[in-house]
């Protein structure tokens, strides 16, 4: 097997048309280069012309040394890391060109030296971090909810599961007098103070810039995203949901900041009508799974419980010790934006 650098164009002929996030997306990555200070190396694995591997990294360097990241921090990117595609249902094939893949790119950032410092945070899929660990990188599991939507022919279909209290709020759609629509960019950037207001309450920042939304939703294609906006009948914005969409998996994304209307939750009416589309829409047909993006936050994880998810493992590898600790601490501080 061979395991050699690639371009974007490469990319995005090898990369197989399920299985992988939407940050993935050749398109996504290349906002995710013109918004970062590192540099893009993408990495894939061959048996003689067929692709059989693919792997991201974001490349800096820095004072505190190298830095090799998948995804960059502060964009909002909640996983990345790895995609298999070994062709075969064979479980030890997988696994052998997960292990050289690894291996191979680790050999090639030089993760080994003290002055290189390595993370990753695998995407779903990726379920097998072995060869990380046997490479000295640390590993830990990460928790995500995802709604099982397969097989559901309405949105009282994949609600079944969900909480008594949750279910009887978004019932309540049909009865208030609020409209829940698509909106374009414009709308993003207005969930997006809702956002940025957000993480002031917790005295944190957001954890994107408003020009990399900007830039990243206008170079996805529209299969690719959609802004749920909830307005008041005089057209007053009263809260909003940015989803994104991979070939199988619909992404809460952003926003979904609290707000109440005729004392019921908006958020609970915009996660009704984005399920309604999932399982309705034939543009959205292949995606069977809602993934509420997270499930390691406490105080997040009583709500988003109420949702009967599946409780999903994925993967966060980095470097050990307290070089990576001060490192990612920097990274957030100075990385700038180009």
């Amino acid at each position: 097997m061979d395991v050699k650098r690639i371009d974007l164009e490469d990319w995005r002929e090898a990369l197989p048309s399920t299985g992988h996030e939407v940050f993935h997306d050749p398109d996504a990555l290349s906002v995710l280069d013109d918004h970062t200070d590192a540099t893009l190396r993408l990495y894939g694995a061959y048996k003689g012309q067929q692709s059989v591997g693919l792997l991201p990294v974001f490349v800096g360097e820095r004072s505190i040394g190298k830095t090799a990241f998948s995804p960059p921090v502060s964009l909002g990117v909640p996983r990345l890391g790895p995609v298999l595609d070994p062709n075969s249902p064979k479980p030890r094939k997988a696994e052998r060109i997960n292990t050289e893949l690894v291996s191979a790119v680790v050999d090639d950032l030089e993760v080994a030296s003290r002055s290189t410092l390595f993370r990753t945070t695998c995407s779903l899929e990726y379920t097998d971090p072995r060869p990380f660990a046997w490479n000295d990188l640390t590993v830990e599991p990460r928790f995500t909810y995802v709604v099982d939507l397969e097989g559901c022919d309405d949105d009282e279909d994949a609600m079944a599961g969900f909480s008594k209290s949750l279910r009887n709020e978004m019932r309540r759609y049909d009865e208030v007098d609020l409209s829940i629509e698509t909106e374009g960019i414009d709308a993003a950037l207005r969930v997006y103070d809702d956002v940025v207001d957000q993480y002031a309450e917790y005295d944190d920042t957001a954890p994107m810039s408003r020009p990399f939304l900007r830039d990243l939703l206008s170079t996805l294609e529209d299969d690719q995203w959609r802004v749920y906006v909830a307005r008041a009948p005089d057209g007053t914005y009263q809260s909003g949901i940015i989803t994104l969409y991979a070939p199988d998996l619909a992404y809460y994304w952003q926003g979904g900041v609290t707000a109440s209307y005729d004392h019921v939750s908006v958020n609970n009416l915009l996660h009704r009508r984005i399920l309604e589309d999932i399982v309705t829409d034939p543009d959205l047909e292949s995606v069977t799974g809602y993934d509420l993006v997270g499930a390691n936050t406490e105080r997040l994880c009583e709500y988003k419980g109420k949702f009967n998810g599946e409780l999903r493992p994925y993967y966060v590898v980095e470097s050990s010790g307290l070089e990576m600790s001060i490192a990612k601490s920097a990274y957030q501080k100075f990385s700038s934006m180009k």
